[in-house]
Parts: structure tokens; sequence; C-alpha cells
């Protein structure tokens, strides 16, 4: 029988961020995974970074509601196509199917970014009238 992510026993994590091993670019995106997939349970976890003077495509999840907390930096968040200042200290929720893309300003954006349940770029990821990131599948 083969086991789920939800049935297995979930073990504490403890780890720092900054691990390049963990870190892979994708479009302008640098996303570090904070959980594994062997590890994940009911969220996923990531530190993204956007470099300065980035736009990003407009995605969406059908599934997963999402949360970033911006850690550093300042730019625009478009949400649903209405654009919206974040700086550091500011928390976003999108809900499942909430269209959002990023717009730096000369400095980087970064932020912590969880899903619930969780989403990888290869599961619900959607990209809406935009390429998509090399990486994304």
């Amino acid at each position: 029988m083969k086991t789920s992510r939800v049935d297995r026993k979930l073990k504490v994590i403890h780890r720092a961020s900054g691990g390049k091993a963990r870190a892979k670019k994708l479009g302008p995106y640098e996303i570090e995974s904070l959980i594994s997939p062997a590890e994940e349970g009911a969220a996923t976890i990531y530190r993204i970074r956007i470099g300065p003077r980035e736009t990003t495509s407009v995605s969406y999840h059908r599934i997963a509601e999402e949360f970033y907390f911006i850690i550093a930096g300042h730019g625009t968040a478009v949400l649903d196509g209405k654009k919206r200042k974040i700086a550091a200290g500011d928390l976003l929720r999108l809900p499942p199917g909430t269209t959002h893309g990023f717009i730096t300003s000369d400095e980087a954006l970064d932020m912590l970014n969880i899903h619930a349940p969780g989403c990888r770029p290869d599961r619900d990821v959607y990209f809406k009238d935009s390429p998509v990131p090399e990486g994304f599948g």
C-alpha cells in the first residue's frame, strides 16, 4: 500500500534559509524550497527573490491558497489586474484563482511564500496570457 504525504508521520524541521543547493532560478524568480517534496505535508513554503527591475508573468493556482510575507525590498503586486504597492512587513493572502504577478523597483524583492495545500513549480501553477517562465511545468 502506497503511503500518501498526509498519511506519513511528519517531522519537525529546523533549517536556515539561504541554501543555494535548494534554490532554483525559474524565470525572474529565485525560488528556495524550504520543505522538500519528501517532507511535504499540508503546505509548501519557499523563500522567493525577484531581482531589481523585473516583471514576472501573471500566474494563479486553482487549488492552493497562497500567502506572501515581504521580508525585504518593495515593489508592486498585480492582483487580479489591480496594482498594489508592497514593502517589507506586508502580508498578502491570495485565495485560489487570484491572478498575481510582481514588478520590482531598483531593489530586489525578498518574500516568504506559503501554499496550502502544497504547490510546486510542476503542480497547480497556471499562467494567464503570458509566457510560462523557464523551469515551470
